[in-house]
């Protein structure tokens, strides 16, 4: 007996949220088959299958019959997209079977219009079998459809509308009619192909190959063979080819096609570089620390690809609406049919043909597109200003929120503080940071990597920690050297454990009022010393603060620090500031904050793991530790504190066009529907008025990703 597996396939065709409706229940009624997740806006259909009971092979029967290709993918979407060079967008759109249907719906009528001056007598048949032929695939769709789960679908109500059309002897209009569907579902197409255009572009950023270092030789190799260790050579002009660490050489580096930041960034033996980024001046020997698979633009795709799947609530109100929205369409059509020539003799061809109308009014093609084609184009747009947004709820949120809380160290701050004092209590002021280094070697701390660098600066010898240091967030980090178990912490943690002098508590108060961060290193219960920290505000936190403001956000900063540090931050800020935080105790902040309204929590820390996921929207900066990128619902590549107001400014533009889109779908039906009544709306105009409101959505949509972001 086979186990169930996973199956990933590529559904070429499928552009809209109808054609995932309708591909996810054909899936549903297979047996064998659960875990369904359908993705239009990347035509990917992720399913597992039973194979004792459902075979791929009927799989990809199933979705044929309902107009669609499928094509299996052994590997990540992107990567099949880059080797597979599938993308709609890179073929031309006349030889795709949409392409095909208008080209052969255009040469039908054209002949049938041929006909009709040539032989007038048989120009109501020639529009017939114009009509007819370019119908066939259309109803073959339709029929699929229906005995898949899915009878409501707009190929239903273009084939009841084209065959009323040719049975009350409007043939030439059928035909037009059929024409004008074929038109609007190419370019719908098209448009959800240039949507899908902004995760190619980011593919296309690495490179293919990469000059592998081999001892004295250098080969080129495909980057898929580099592994963690391997070390490469980026030229002056070449890209560089995946996440790695610099080990030799000097050179800046535009790091735009990843973080959106347009001024180059030095680079130096120890510098992080980014996969995808654009060696200025200087060679640069690599070792890498991520594969191809992993790096930062591979992860970038995959939450991109994860964000345009996932529906924001608008979607999903649409989806539920849209369910009852065509049925009920379907029975105001029957009764605008039936009820004027029944209740008051009106003549039964007029009333068919208003009938048939406003069935072609109703297709709800363009209001189901609407919010998922505005959600897609700004989560592109995002990703290429270094914004990455996780979902479309995260964004629609994002607009809403009226209170913005930071932590301080990393975040407000530039993150990279240096010593400014030491204060030896017992012992030796070198044996104390040697031991305070030990401690924290390893750690990602800020505070713990500006005392190891002290450390290491001065050359000291850094004794060995035994099975490393144990992190007490917020409070303190112990490690068992050679001499005992020796601490670093905050003073509040120290005090908790044992006795501080009230000289020792003085000397902690004067620095703190003079804006550092004091840690105090214990062995056992004594006292060793002091460290006392500072960390400079970011240059760009003062203005991005301002920014922020000025769209009516309120900042805030919660801080673990003490409150004489945070109160000297938030002065030069000028923002409220709460201090002393554990985590718990930001959690408790962030709830009461989240009870006035929606609330983003900005931080890079693990100490801010649990507040980011707390949040209504949790944004990461984009050098945090994994464990904030991956708890985070935003996280910001750029770094710099000004985009959180360029993600709210993102957002509201969002949720502006998606009531614009949903008032462009609404009101061009709205308006159709009125003049059909009054017999003012041919069937071909009705047409448009999903067509052309499809296309106008879409095209609407696609306008955020060239929107400039004004804060």
């Amino acid at each position: 007996m086979a186990a169930a597996v996973p199956l990933k396939l590529r559904v070429e065709g499928m552009d809209c949220g109808a054609c995932a409706v309708k591909i996810e229940n054909a899936m549903r009624r297979l047996p064998g088959v659960s875990d369904i997740d359908v993705n239009y806006g990347l035509q990917s259909l992720s399913l597992v299958v039973d194979e004792d009971r459902t075979s791929r092979h009927a799989i990809e029967t199933r979705i044929r019959a309902l107009g669609y290709a499928p094509v299996d993918q052994s590997g990540p979407i992107a990567s099949a997209l880059r080797d597979n060079n599938c993308d709609a967008t890179e073929s031309a759109w006349w030889s795709s079977p949409k392409g095909r249907l208008v080209i052969g719906s255009a040469a039908l009528m054209t002949l049938a219009f041929a006909v009709s001056h040539v032989e007038p007598g048989w120009s109501n048949w020639a529009y017939i079998a114009a009509t007819l032929v370019g119908l066939i695939p259309i109803g073959r769709r339709a029929l699929a459809g229906a005995v898949s789960g899915t009878p409501f679908s707009i190929e239903t109500l273009m084939s009841i509308a084209a065959i009323g059309a040719v049975a009350i002897g409007a043939a030439e209009e059928a035909a037009v009619v059929v024409f004008l569907f074929a038109v609007g579902e190419l370019l719908e197409g098209i448009a959800a192909g240039r949507a899908r255009a902004g995760i190619e572009a980011l593919i296309g950023l690495v490179p293919r190959t990469a000059l592998r270092q081999n001892g004295s030789n250098v080969e080129t190799v495909p980057v898929e063979y580099l592994r963690v260790g391997d070390t490469v050579i980026v030229r002056p002009g070449d890209r560089v080819p995946s996440d790695g660490t610099v080990i030799e050489g000097l050179s800046e580096v535009n790091e735009a096609p990843v973080t959106g930041e347009s001024v180059p960034v030095s680079k130096e033996p120890g510098s992080t570089i980014y996969a995808g980024s654009i060696n200025a001046n200087g060679e640069l020997h690599v070792e890498i620390t991520r594969t191809a698979a992993d790096n930062t633009i591979a992860r970038i795709i995959h939450m991109v690809e994860e964000a345009q799947g996932s529906k924001a609530p608008t979607a999903r109100f649409i989806d539920r609406f849209s369910r009852w929205y065509t049925p009920v369409a379907m029975i105001m059509s029957a009764l605008v049919v039936f009820v004027p020539p029944l209740l008051v003799g009106a003549d039964w061809f007029t009333w068919i043909y208003r009938g048939l109308a406003v069935l072609l009014i109703a297709c709800p093609c363009a209001l189901v597109i609407s919010t998922p084609a505005a959600i897609a184009a700004g989560l592109a747009s995002g990703a290429r200003r270094g914004l990455l947004v996780k979902g479309g709820a995260a964004l629609e949120t994002l607009g809403k929120v009226k209170t913005v809380a930071f932590d301080k160290t990393g975040t407000l701050t530039s993150g990279h503080p240096q010593i400014t004092d030491i204060v030896v209590i017992e012992g030796t002021e070198t044996e104390m940071l040697a031991k305070a280094a030990a401690v924290e070697r390893g750690s990602s701390h800020p505070l713990g990597v500006a005392i190891v660098s002290e450390a290491e600066r001065r050359g000291l010898d850094i004794p060995k920690a035994f099975g490393g240091g144990i992190a007490t967030p917020g409070k303190a980090v112990t490690a068992r050297l050679k001499s005992g178990f020796v601490s670093v912490g905050s003073p509040r943690h120290a005090a908790e454990q044992g006795d501080i002098s009230d000289e020792i508590k003085k000397q902690v108060g004067a620095l703190e009022r003079q804006g550092k961060t004091v840690v105090v290193v214990s062995e056992g219960k004594p006292l060793l010393g002091l460290i006392a920290l500072r960390d400079e505000p970011r240059p760009d936190a003062a203005g991005g603060l301002a920014k922020l403001r000025a769209l009516g956000v309120r900042p805030i900063m919660l801080t673990g620090d003490n409150a004489r540090t945070a109160a000297a931050i938030g002065g030069a800020l000028g923002l409220e500031a709460r201090a002393e935080l554990l985590p718990d105790a930001k959690l408790a902040a962030i709830a009461v904050y989240k009870g006035e309204g929606p609330i983003a929590m900005v931080g890079d820390g693990i100490n801010d793991a649990p507040a980011l996921a707390a949040s209504s929207v949790g944004i990461a900066m984009g050098g945090g530790t994994d464990v904030a990128l991956e708890t985070a619902d935003v996280v910001l590549l750029k770094n710099r504190v000004a985009g959180v107001a360029e993600l709210i400014a993102l957002s509201r533009a969002t949720l502006s066009n998606i009531w614009q889109n949903i008032a462009i779908a609404i009101g061009l039906k709205s308006v159709f529907l009125v003049t059909t009544l009054f017999g003012a709306t041919p069937l071909w105009m009705a047409i448009l008025a999903d067509t052309g409101a499809t296309v106008l959505v879409t095209a609407n949509a696609l306008r955020l990703l060239r929107l400039k972001v004004e804060t």
